[in-house]
């Protein structure tokens, strides 16, 4: 049971630390709105989203109104669309309609984000998967609210460097598309290796095919928290430090628990998860960087980041396990340059660079999230990068990502602004010593040795 003195505790958390839940994600199948072409699919679409989420953001506004905890953003995620729309969809203009009809369903329910716009493809493409992959510049650019992600690799299978080239060549086409608006395309799509099913953080959420018809997942937040809890230990022996993380982030869990099960009973759709990540926001003191400099790092990046991190991400999901009957999505710590002012910083300062980022990926939740870099980047390069974040995530078997934008436009030292949670970014200096050769070696990498256990 949750009790009342621990809603009264989190009063402070919330007035003080920028505590809140980040998202309330209604994740909904669409495996059974396959129609006999795209016009009855998307009908169905349409739908099954606008009954299912009909009361959904109502339902997150009384809770807060009712515990005081905010509510940031409601989302839904869906079905991946390569799979939904694999038997109708002909063409890339298939797509993008599908694509505008989530758009319209997102808008009549007023969420603020719809995921799913998704193609699975760790081991090879199929038809649908390619013509998917090639639609999302266009969906991107002409949708509001759409995020899109590919799943390019995992453990068991490999990564499939076809679908990674490919990529590269359509996240610069999203730049280009959206190029009057610093290329904020780009923010809305991700590339994952062990994308999980239940994440319901954008743009990556999708609702995946062993999934219930519905559920609710919740994603908490809470940087500011642990950095308040961090200031009244300050010099204590790592013990101390690793304690004081570990009940902070039970109570930050528990919170999210409070909202998930209040929902659901709302709701009458099955609770899912906690994700117990730590996402900051661009507002002063709710920064992952922050708390990494009270551990006692000048900026992030300087060295010993990547050991802070991992301690930080061990401690959250050791305190916050325990809070919550399940857990699942991302869970840890979120590391995005443009949604944290600590991490903007260092990197505006030349301490962050993308090569310590990659590094630091290594131990936290997500990966390279919300990069920006210069414009005139080569497709190949940026293929390059997204190659060796799988290659983490495979080897290391953990999800790993990659949310990165060629700012049509900007050079190294410009920044971009993209608003929002999103907040703006500097452009970060790319290695630009070329990979092409390597890029476009036809096929897949292998599946590690250690991922055989059958």
């Amino acid at each position: 049971m949750i009790t009342l003195n621990e809603v009264i505790e989190t009063n402070s958390m919330v007035s003080k630390m920028n505590l809140d839940v980040r998202t309330i994600t209604m994740g909904i199948s669409l495996l059974d709105c396959v129609g006999k072409d795209v016009q009855e699919t998307c009908d169905k679409i349409f739908k099954k989203i606008t009954e299912s989420a009909k009361d959904l953001v109502a339902t997150g506004n009384e809770i807060t109104k009712m515990y005081g905890i905010p509510i940031i953003h409601k989302r839904i995620s869906v079905t991946p669309i390569a799979l939904v729309g694999g038997s109708v969809c002909k063409t890339i203009d298939d797509f993008i309609e599908i694509a505008k009809t989530l758009d319209r369903a997102a808008a009549e329910v007023g969420v603020n984000f719809i995921g799913g716009y998704s193609a699975l493809v760790s081991k090879g493409m199929t038809a649908a998967d390619k013509l998917l992959i090639e639609s999302i510049p266009r969906a991107l650019a002409e949708t509001n609210v759409v995020c899109s992600s590919v799943n390019c690799g995992s453990t068991k299978t490999g990564i499939n460097m076809d679908a990674i080239k490919l990529i590269g060549e359509k996240i610069k086409e999203a730049a280009e598309l959206t190029a009057d608006n610093d290329s904020i395309g780009c923010a809305k799509f991700v590339v994952f290796c062990n994308a999980p099913d239940d994440n319901p953080f954008m743009a990556g959420a999708f609702h995946g095919v062993t999934e219930a018809d519905r559920v609710i997942n919740v994603g908490v937040s809470g940087p500011g928290v642990v950095k308040t809890a961090l200031e009244e230990v300050r010099g204590e022996s790592f013990e101390v430090l690793c304690e004081t993380i570990k009940k902070t982030a039970f109570k930050i869990t528990r919170v999210g628990q409070l909202v998930a099960k209040e929902a659901s009973k709302r709701l009458n759709v099955p609770f899912g998860i906690v994700d117990l990540s730590l996402a900051p926001t661009p507002a002063i003191g709710d920064s992952v960087a922050d708390i990494l400099h009270e551990i006692g790092l000048e900026y992030a990046g300087a060295p010993g980041t990547t050991a802070a991190l991992a301690l930080l991400n061990d401690q959250v999901k050791k305190g916050g396990i325990m809070a919550s009957s399940y857990v699942g999505g991302l869970s840890g710590a979120f590391i995005p340059v443009s949604e944290d002012q600590g991490m903007i910083k260092a990197a505006e300062i030349g301490c962050l660079t993308i090569e310590k980022l990659e590094a630091m990926t290594c131990v936290c939740s997500v990966g390279l999230d919300m990069i920006a870099i210069p414009g005139d980047t080569k497709a190949t390069t940026i293929s390059g990068i997204i190659a060796d974040e799988m290659a983490i995530g495979m080897i290391n078997q953990k999800t790993t990502a990659v949310r990165i934008i060629p700012v049509i436009g900007k050079k190294e030292g410009d920044s971009a602004e993209f608003g929002g949670l999103l907040g703006y970014a500097p452009i970060m200096k790319v290695n630009n010593y070329d990979c092409s050769n390597f890029v476009n070696r036809t096929g897949r990498i292998p599946a590690p040795v250690h991922s055989f256990k059958n």
